[in-house]
């Protein structure tokens, strides 16, 4: 349908990313540049048709498109590149090098030739010459039916330093925020495709994009990231390659970390938390404690966190909290003593954050000495005062408890002789119990030596130090009492049992000559009881019943009886008032009888 020979692709220039000079050189040009000694390689352009050396044979140079038929069964595309030295020919097909078989030739004169094309063989073909002093490459585009053709890459892009980057669609780009993205959508097809672009399958309007199948995007930012869409249309079909744009950050610090703020609530009272930063923080921790480390940063994508120990990877026991952005130390000693810095990293970047543990230590000190036990003679001691220490400041010693006390040894002190003084012996014992005695003791004027021994000395010697101590005082000044009790009243009172009742007397507290006195007086002695259980025929009684009267009904609700009951003389049989026998339950006098439903009629 379509005369092969009339389709000369539009992408001459724009398909060619060549190191050496930007311009098509001439045929002149090219004569001349044999006879340079050194010369970069240059492929020669020739925009001419493409020729048809019978139906079914096409040959063609680089710079055009060849449009595959149904009846074509050869396609031969020349390569022709000047350079001094030789360049070297290879052949790439969308960007991967060309596998060669017995369909796919490379010719003696570095052509490269394609028996048979099939669909599979469609795709930008690429020739590439290269030598010491660069590099130049021409593409050609071979499309089936004159249907559209995109020439993608499968490449990631990762960008983080220059303002602006440049990939062919169907890359992947990671670049960082604010730079200029373009998008290169390169298009074969006979007739001439149309382009359109989308981002997250949303049409662009042709504001958004530039001509010859370039989309720009200025300063990107994270809301620049999607799926950006080149779809290229004519008669004979449509295509579409897309291409996945994310924007990076690198790691940035931050002024808080709330996990941080969590854990540490739900902590040990004893726990300690700090912050790294860039400049790097420093914090003090007891020993024994515990520590929280924050690494607070943010970036896109989340940045990987590795902690670190004097610069090397941490080995220290230790555990991880908040996708590792808490480092968390139980039990700190002197071997955390230094360095920690976490180390984020994303495809944007790195960041380094970094604090500094001072291990402050429990330690016992025997630097003072306690007083002397003696001011003088031979028992004199002085030990060494054992002091819990936390950086020269005094604590409470149960945070040493767990240290081992270093050995005290004691020093003598004070072994000098004492001055003389008075010695007392104990008092002896009370001449009277009561009503005021006497006891006495020895007193003597001795000196104690710094050998231990006691030397006896005049009175005069201790007089001048003080005043001698009494040798006899008065005791027992009390006067002399007795509990005395009056004799047993009549065994009359309330009856308890059988014949058995309780008699009184009276107890009181007097002096020996007869005098009454506060009961207080004799409460050092043991006081007589002052009642007490007796016998008597008066309590010989019990309860008399009688024989239960006739019942008032025969049946229903309503019939009793009764009996007499009376406390009477167990001897004499005669009744006597009932408290008598008030020491046992007094028997029922009355009661209900024939509690049972009357039949109809009675």
């Amino acid at each position: 349908e379509y005369p092969l020979h009339r389709y000369v692709s539009g992408f001459t220039s724009s398909l060619r990313t060549s190191s050496a000079e930007s311009f098509l050189p001439t045929s002149v040009g090219l004569a001349n540049s044999l006879h340079r000694p050194h010369q970069k390689p240059a492929i020669l352009r020739k925009i001419s048709a493409a020729q048809q050396l019978s139906a079914s044979e096409v040959v063609t140079h680089l710079g055009q498109t060849v449009v595959l038929a149904s009846g074509t069964l050869s396609v031969l595309l020349h390569c022709e590149a000047v350079g001094n030295p030789k360049p070297t020919i290879s052949w790439a097909k969308n960007g991967e090098e060309v596998k060669y078989n017995d369909r796919i030739l490379l010719q003696p004169d570095d052509s490269l030739q394609i028996l048979a094309p099939v669909e599979a063989d469609v795709g930008f073909y690429a020739c590439n010459a290269s030598n010491a002093l660069g590099s130049d490459s021409v593409s050609i585009a071979v499309t089936l039916a004159g249907k559209p053709l995109i020439k993608a890459s499968r490449a990631t892009v990762i960008n983080t330093e220059s303002p602006t980057v440049t990939a062919d669609i169907g890359s992947t780009v990671k670049t960082i925020q604010r730079t200029n993205v373009t998008f290169s959508c390169q298009v074969a097809g006979v007739p001439e495709a149309e382009i359109t672009w989308f981002k997250n399958k949303v049409k662009l309007s042709s504001a958004q994009h530039l001509s010859d199948g370039l989309l720009l995007i200025t300063s990107v930012s994270l809301s620049d990231q999607g799926l950006y869409s080149c779809k290229a249309a004519n008669r004979h079909g449509v295509v579409t390659e897309s291409s996945q744009l994310l924007v990076l950050e690198p790691p940035q610090p931050l002024p808080y970390l709330e996990d941080l703020t969590d854990v540490l609530s739900s902590a040990a009272a004893n726990t300690h938390s700090v912050l790294a930063s860039p400049s790097g923080t420093q914090t003090t921790v007891r020993s024994g404690s515990s520590v929280l480390i924050g690494c607070a940063v943010d970036g896109h994508p989340a940045p990987n966190i590795t902690w670190l120990y004097s610069g090397k990877p941490l080995s220290l026991q230790h555990t991880l909290q908040a996708a590792g952005q808490i480092l968390q130390i139980i039990n700190v000693s002197d071997v955390h003593n230094g360095e920690f810095s976490c180390l984020a990293q994303n495809e944007a970047g790195s960041l380094t954050q970094k604090t500094s543990l001072a291990i402050q230590e429990y330690r016992w000190s025997v630097d003072k000495l306690v007083a002397c036990s003696a001011s003088c003679g031979h028992k004199g001691m002085q030990l060494p005062q054992l002091r819990c220490l936390l950086d020269g400041a005094e604590v409470n010693t149960s945070h040493c408890k767990e240290i081992p006390k270093p050995a005290l040894q004691p020093i003598a002190c004070n072994r000098r002789d004492c001055p003389s003084r008075w010695m007392v012996t104990s008092w002896s014992p009370c001449t009277r119990s009561c009503g005021g005695g006497i006891q006495m003791r020895r007193v003597t004027c001795q000196r104690l030596t710094a050998k231990g021994s006691s030397v006896s000395m005049s009175n005069e010697a201790c007089v001048q130090v003080s005043k001698r101590p009494v040798d006899t005082q008065n005791c027992n000044r009390q006067p002399c009492v007795e509990w005395v009790a009056s004799s047993w009243g009549q065994c009359n009172g309330p009856c308890i049992g059988p014949r058995l009742a309780v008699q009184h007397r009276h107890v009181f507290c007097q002096t020996k000559d007869g005098a009454s006195v506060s009961s207080d007086q004799c409460s050092a002695l043991p006081r007589p009881l002052s009642t007490q259980n007796c016998w008597t025929d008066i309590c010989g009684v019990h309860w008399r019943v009688s024989l239960w009267t006739v019942c008032t009904a025969k049946c229903g609700n309503y019939g009793f009886q009764s009996r007499h009951v009376d406390c009477v003389h167990i001897r004499t049989n005669k009744p006597v008032l009932e408290h008598h026998c008030s020491w046992r339950p007094r028997p029922v006098n009355w009661q209900r009888c024939n509690v049972t439903p009357c039949e109809n009629g009675t």
